[in-house]
């Protein structure tokens, strides 16, 4: 059905390698850097303290143009894709006709008809070629664009002196066409880390002279290139989803992943409408945060009991040496998800006591990401 699977290299590899990285690990078709030489945990502290560049350039990138843009995007997607301006970075799901996610997405609003669509593992592409015969549109992926993201409180003085636009006014969720280094790129602020942060587009003939740029200019704040390995211990820690992984019925609904923010019923008719708004109210289970004692990350998929019953699976983990925490993402039934429920895990044969806590676990409040003003 979809053919070959063509393999994505990014333009860093090299560099990748020079710092330890064997690159065996891929996603998305693309190898990725799932650890450098340094430790994880430390790459947790510059993070959280500092500032860390990542690749992830293997974020697919979608170009979506025409007259029909817009009306194709509402079509697939579950938010109101209208409600978007120009500049914006709109969070949206695409789910099936049976109302189960099948990717999680993030619409760059660009104007004019003109739509950038970055998606993770799942199934836009598909649906989109299924969908696009009915409107006039181009769909074309972008493999060309390379996506440079610097984490951290340091972030905006790292880059801010480098480029023209006024980086500081520049909101969360927002982008804008610029130069940094001298170079053309997009600037978005927004990130994976939960902490405040920038994503640099540029082109893969740019990529190493860009990585190299920001390095350079971060060196005296600390800042230095962070593995994949740290991207997920700093994601859970930050209580951020990752598809398919946080969704483990098989046809998980936005509801279920508490995705309730990305749907919207009040537009007209979209793929899976139907199937979402029966289901709403229906939920088999919700994403929910569990601290458990443990000095060590629970397996995932490991179940979840209450007096002997079982009454969810975990989903993601991570021991978070910054909250000296063990963490677990679980999806669990409703009934068992009130603040303060305690729980047992079982995990390879060992119970261990786990009790549901607001998510996020690092800044509940999320003031790191959007700082009171």
């Amino acid at each position: 059905m979809h053919g070959t699977i063509q393999k994505r290299s990014s333009a860093l590899s090299d560099r990748h390698r020079a710092l330890g990285s064997d690159l065996s690990s891929s996603w998305n078709d693309m190898p990725i850097p799932q650890n450098y030489n340094a430790c994880p945990y430390a790459e947790t502290e510059i993070v959280r303290n500092k500032a860390g560049l990542f690749d992830v350039s293997a974020l697919k990138m979608v170009n979506v143009e025409g007259p029909d843009a817009l009306a194709f995007l509402n079509h697939l997607l579950t938010s109101d894709i209208s409600k978007a301006k120009r500049g914006d970075s709109h969070i949206s799901n695409i789910v099936n006709e049976d109302g189960a996610l099948i990717d999680d997405v993030l619409v760059y609003v660009d104007g004019d008809g003109k739509y950038r669509v970055s998606h993770g593992g799942g199934s836009f592409e598909e649906a989109a070629a299924a969908a696009k015969g009915r409107f006039n549109v181009t769909v074309a992926r972008d493999d060309d664009v390379h996506i440079l993201s610097l984490q951290g409180p340091k972030s905006l003085e790292v880059l801010a002196p480098h480029t023209p636009m006024k980086l500081a006014e520049l909101p969360y969720f927002h982008h804008e066409k610029t130069t940094l280094f001298g170079r053309p790129v997009e600037i978005a602020r927004g990130g994976y880390s939960a902490e405040r942060g920038y994503e640099v587009f540029c082109s893969a003939k740019d990529a190493e002279f860009m990585w190299d740029s920001i390095l350079a200019a971060g060196k005296d704040q600390g800042v230095t290139p962070i593995s994949w390995s740290c991207l997920d211990i700093i994601r859970v820690e930050g209580g951020l989803l990752f598809f398919p992984f946080d969704m483990t019925h098989g046809d998980t609904t936005p509801w279920e992943v508490r995705a309730d923010w990305t749907v919207d019923l009040s537009k007209p008719d979209f793929i899976g409408k139907k199937a979402l708004t029966a289901k709403k109210g229906k939920e088999r289970s919700l994403i929910t945060g569990l601290d458990v004692l443990h000095s060590e990350a629970i397996a995932p998929l490991s179940k979840i009991f209450s007096d002997g019953k079982e009454v969810g699976i975990v989903t993601s983990t991570t021991y978070s040496q910054h909250l000296m925490k063990s963490l677990a993402m679980a999806q669990i039934s409703p009934a068992f998800t009130k603040l303060g429920t305690e729980l047992t895990i079982r995990d390879n044969g060992r119970d261990f006591t786990a009790t549901v806590v607001r998510m996020p676990f690092y800044d509940p409040m999320r003031l790191r990401t959007h700082p009171v003003a």
